[in-house]
């Protein structure tokens, strides 16, 4: 691309960095940004740099939040003895969406992935086995993606919780290798209400 303006090609070249953004559609975004009154263009600006500097990961759980506790694990109305493990955020948000947990969730960061580095240390494995019989939870799930990295990790954990927690995952509607992340709502509602006891699952495989 050409352009005419070196704060314009800037502009391009730092939205192309966000993931699934090209130039065409970079290119796109900051003309829109361009046709904006400056005081929208602004407050945009602000409310990113606010998100960045300002957004907090909860000490409990590690899910985004805005204080140091997020807005599930401070919510009294949730089952506090279940606890729902996922890789990452945004397989919070996609459980959340389904409105059929009403649990509490463990944010691991990632799974474990020798191959990439990725080791037990690196990840949220700790807290969670502190957390358990902290706050005296009786049943953990695993909705990590049904991948040889996600079944390792499950494996992994599972030997270090105490043997009186029950310890499930959820139904297999999502096909092996699938991101959770990308599986349906309806999808995602039936695994949840169907999730198995995991030596079941690893006997399954």
């Amino acid at each position: 691309m050409q352009f005419s303006s070196a704060l314009l090609e800037t502009a391009v070249n730092e939205f192309a960095k966000l993931p699934g953004i090209g130039k065409k559609t970079a290119l796109r975004l900051v003309l829109h940004l361009l046709k904006q009154e400056s005081e929208e263009v602004q407050h945009f600006s602000d409310v990113v740099s606010r998100m960045r500097t300002e957004i907090k990961f909860c000490q409990r759980c590690h899910n985004v939040a805005d204080a140091d506790i997020c807005s599930i694990c401070a919510n009294s109305m949730r089952k506090h003895n279940m606890i729902c493990v996922v890789e990452n955020i945004r397989d919070v948000i996609a459980l959340e969406s389904t409105q059929q947990y009403s649990g509490t969730y463990h944010v691991l960061g990632g799974v474990i992935s020798p191959l990439d580095g990725v080791g037990p240390n690196n990840l949220n494995i700790d807290t969670l086995i502190n957390r358990v019989p902290k706050e005296g939870a009786d049943e953990v799930i695993f909705a990590l993606s049904p991948t040889i990295q996600g079944d390792t990790t499950i494996y992994y954990i599972q030997k270090k919780l105490p043997q009186h927690v029950k310890v499930t995952t959820i139904a297999r509607g999502i096909a092996f290798g699938g991101e959770l992340e990308y599986a349906d709502e309806m999808t995602l509602a039936r695994s949840l209400q169907n999730r198995l006891p995991v030596e079941s699952y690893v006997s399954s495989r």
